[in-house]
């Protein structure tokens, strides 16, 4: 059997609020929020007591959405401190698309985005930049050049 799709990528958050609104202001669209908790939420985690708020994002396009979680209990813990850099081991970022990539760092400013480095031109073919998010969250933008 092979793998269908990738249905979403999860990621636990403080504040659902700021990072519900900076990937919004990223442009992807807010699919829904729900409350978690109970016996299947306990058992497909691995923990008891379960009690978490979500909401799933999605692209324009439809095909890829994340999950940001936060949790009432169990307390959410920090495994390891924030805003490290890019070459740590294990999963650190999410890559997107974008058509302007100067204006959608102008626009994610304010929502507490930061540049890592600078905006870096790849060849002839795209524009890339790392920002850090909200609860440090590394985002690649990658915009196309004609």
């Amino acid at each position: 059997m092979a793998v269908q799709r990738m249905d979403n990528v999860g990621i636990v958050v403080e504040d659902l609020d700021a990072a519900i609104g900076f990937f919004v202001e990223l442009g992807m669209e807010l699919e829904g929020r729900a409350e978690v908790e109970g016996l299947v939420a306990d058992q497909c985690t691995g923990l008891d007591g379960v009690h978490c708020d979500i909401a799933m994002v999605r692209t324009p396009d439809g095909h890829s959405r994340l999950e940001l979680a936060r949790y009432r209990s169990p307390a959410a813990i920090s495994a390891r401190p924030r805003n490290q850099p890019h070459n740590i081991l294990g999963t650190h970022r999410v890559m997107f698309a974008v058509d302007d990539l100067e204006d959608t760092v102008a626009r994610l400013r304010p929502h507490g985005a930061e540049l890592l480095g600078e905006i870096a031109r790849f060849e002839d073919s795209y524009l890339l930049c790392y920002v850090r998010g909200p609860e440090g969250i590394i985002v690649g933008l990658a915009e196309q050049l004609r």
